[in-house]
């Protein structure tokens, strides 16, 4: 009744009325999925580039985010190392692009997950992008690193 509303009243697409739900219901999170698609984009911040990796478990909840100025191994390993640490989650299963880091540092982190770099395998966070950046475009610009992070990691998948 609060979606109708919502929508009636505010003339919100549905799209709008669909986050602010899930906003509302954030507080109601479940525990964060085995199943991780990973991927990582560029963002400026700051008039510099930033590469941000970004995780999104099998139900659209976002694991975790992770900026950095590089797009290298060790940035790819303090981000698996990190989400890792934080949600207490060990993936059974991880969907990545064919980038050349990450077979290595995931066999080192978590030797015994299933590594998917199949065609459109991380589709799911890949098309998560295209919603991020649109959201970023009116606030014309990131101005911090901290600032990145917490916008970044609280946009909807």
């Amino acid at each position: 009744m609060l979606a109708v509303r919502w929508y009636l009243r505010f003339g919100l697409s549905f799209r709008d009325v669909e986050e602010l739900l899930a906003e509302a219901a954030r507080p109601c999170r479940h525990a964060v999925g085995d199943r991780w698609f990973v991927d990582e984009t560029y963002l400026k911040v700051a008039g510099r580039w930033r590469y941000l990796y970004r995780a999104v478990d099998q139900f659209g909840q976002v694991v975790d985010v992770f900026l950095s100025s590089r797009r290298d191994t060790r940035a790819a390993f303090r981000f698996f190392d990190r989400a890792i640490g934080t949600t207490k989650v060990r993936p059974s299963e991880v969907a990545t692009d064919r980038a050349a880091v990450y077979p290595k540092v995931l066999d080192e982190l978590v030797p015994a997950e299933w590594h998917r770099t199949d065609r459109y395998g991380n589709n799911r966070v890949e098309a998560d992008y295209g919603q991020l950046k649109r959201g970023l475009r009116p606030m014309r610009g990131l101005k911090t690193d901290a600032g990145a992070r917490v916008v970044t990691a609280a946009m909807p998948s």
